[in-house]
């Protein structure tokens, strides 16, 4: 199952991302959930330091600085969802399939336990460094690379009218915002959203 721990485990395993029970994997998750909420620059390590009950000095010891924090909170999240895109797109066996992969595997990082730092990938980005903008817009870059191939096979295949690069700033914009009114339980499930985003996308042609 690709929302499974199975894929994050094997990642933590690797050393592609960080245990989330690791004091290093505390600071990450407590940053990420304060720049959402506080915002970048009015959040110090100080604040980090409070929340998490880890001394600043001792952050220090995990990260060289709050810009390294920044970076690896979004690189992680990318890495993450990058991963859980592909295993699950190898296992699709349509196009439509695919279409559908990739608009589950974007709500859940919108909306599951990446949630946060999907939202400050997208509320901070111009907070980053120019160093660290090259690292994750390498990132960004393969992740909607692989949005644009498969929608513009399905452009090509008649399951949408929309020019492909439109049609994915629409959808991105449009599933970023979903976790300010979406509540799991709250009578939608996130198949239910899912079904209605590829109905958004297909105009029913899916």
């Amino acid at each position: 199952m690709v929302f499974s721990e199975e894929i994050r485990n094997e990642l933590i395993e690797n050393g592609s991302i960080t245990d989330p029970k690791s004091p290093r994997g505390v600071v990450l998750n407590t940053a990420a959930s304060l720049f959402r909420h506080k915002g970048y620059l009015q959040t110090t390590v100080r604040d980090i330091g409070r929340e998490t009950g880890i001394l600043p000095g001792s952050i220090f010891h995990h990260y060289r600085s709050k810009d390294e924090i920044l970076r690896t909170v979004m690189e992680e999240s990318i890495i993450l969802n990058l991963t859980r895109m592909k295993r699950a797109l190898e296992q699709s066996d349509s196009l439509e399939a695919k279409l559908r992969t990739l608009i589950a595997v974007e709500l859940y990082a919108t909306n599951g336990e990446t949630g946060e730092a999907w939202s400050v990938m997208v509320g901070e980005w111009r907070n980053l460094s120019d160093d660290a903008k090259a690292d994750i817009l390498k990132l960004r870059e393969e992740y909607e690379g692989i949005w644009l191939g498969v929608l513009q096979e399905a452009r090509a295949e008649g399951m949408l009218t929309m020019e492909p690069d439109i049609l994915r700033k629409l959808l991105a914009g449009a599933m970023h915002w979903t976790p300010t009114w979406f509540r799991a339980g709250g009578g939608l499930s996130l198949d239910d959203l899912t079904d209605r985003v590829m109905i958004l996308a297909t105009g029913g042609r899916g």
